[in-house]
């Protein structure tokens, strides 16, 4: 039997990983708890990841690497300063939507009793968020459709509705999803 690609084991793991998170009451992951999902050694983890901290970072390089390259996208094909923050908001609930598992991350929740490291990452990621959505809204106040004034303040309330919305999503056991209504709740955000 051929051996997996230690590439391909990686990513096994941090499937895997990733499908845990995604149970619905959320209880703390162990090693041991994940080796026995992949039906092999803990040892075997540790081979590919020095620590249990090492594959949430795996984790988030994904989710940052996923959400702020469909940031880019957004940004190179909508000149509209007012629909790009649109988009970006939109886009990033719908990925919450679609990643149970990744919002749980997002939100923190996975993260309560891992190394701090990982929380300090995922808040320069909200920080990465929020300036995305104020060069969005400076695009839209030099066309006219916002006020320089309000950039800042605006950005933080979109920023804080997208993080309040994964926290609900992720509290709730994945009940409420948090794209439902956000159109009209963007567009309000947005007047």
């Amino acid at each position: 039997m051929a051996s997996t690609p230690p590439g391909q084991r990686r990513m096994q793991i941090l499937q895997a990983l990733a499908e845990m998170l995604e149970q619905p009451k959320g209880d703390r992951i162990t090693t041991a708890a994940l080796a026995r999902k992949l039906e092999f050694s803990e040892a075997a983890l540790y081979r590919h990841f020095a620590s249990k901290a090492q594959m949430f970072e795996g984790l988030i390089e994904f989710i940052e690497t996923s959400i702020f390259g469909l940031i880019n996208q957004i940004a190179e094909r909508q000149s509209d300063g007012l629909a790009q923050a649109r988009d970006i908001v939109g886009m990033l609930l719908q990925f919450a939507a679609n990643n149970p598992g990744m919002t749980r991350v997002l939100s923190g929740d996975a993260l309560v009793n891992e190394d701090e490291r990982l929380q300090q990452r995922m808040n320069h990621c909200y920080d990465r968020i929020e300036l995305a959505l104020k060069q969005a809204l400076r695009l839209a106040v030099t066309e006219g459709q916002a006020h320089e004034a309000d950039v800042a303040a605006r950005a933080s309330l979109l920023t804080s509705y997208v993080l309040g919305r994964w926290q609900r999503y992720a509290k709730s056991g994945f009940k409420h999803n948090p794209a439902q209504d956000a159109t009209l709740h963007i567009a309000l955000l947005l007047q």
